[in-house]
């Protein structure tokens, strides 16, 4: 069973309201092979909302050192780790050993994440809920690398 960000799949999730529709996220999901997750919206955030970024690095936010913070400069650190551990949650009750999550997001990024300068620029990194299902041995993929079932 794979966890796979709802965004992936063709839900209007993401932060603007909008999806990132992934075919191949969409054909696991039908084969009834993969659950949705949302880690903003499973912590508590509403659809549409304003861009977030991570300040500092996701293991820094895990260890109270860094934040989440809007465009507009609003802390929502919280509702970004209560969202990554029902994510985790998820993934237990399921027995999902694998997820596929969206690169770039501060939740789900796997190889990179935004700079926290809301410029555009990317670093490399990991969102706060890949960090934390990794950390407990579930494989994470973005879609972008994701290469098959």
């Amino acid at each position: 069973m794979y966890l796979i960000s709802s965004c992936l799949c063709g839900v209007n999730c993401k932060y603007n309201g909008g999806n990132n529709l992934n075919e191949r996220c969409l054909e696991l999901f039908n084969e009834g092979k993969a659950i949705l997750i949302c880690p903003e919206e499973l912590g508590g955030l509403s659809t549409p909302r304003l861009p977030a970024e991570i300040k500092g690095t996701a293991r820094d936010v895990i260890n109270n050192e860094g934040k989440v913070i809007t465009k507009d400069n609003m802390d929502i650190t919280e509702a970004f780790l209560k969202g990554a551990h029902e994510t985790l949650h998820i993934a237990i009750l399921s027995n999902a050993k694998k997820a596929i999550l969206k690169e770039g997001s501060p939740s789900c990024g796997v190889n990179f994440v935004y700079d926290g300068s809301f410029t555009g620029r990317k670093i490399n990194g990991k969102g706060i809920t890949t960090t934390i299902l990794e950390e407990n041995g579930i494989e994470v993929v973005s879609e972008v690398n994701f290469g098959g079932k």
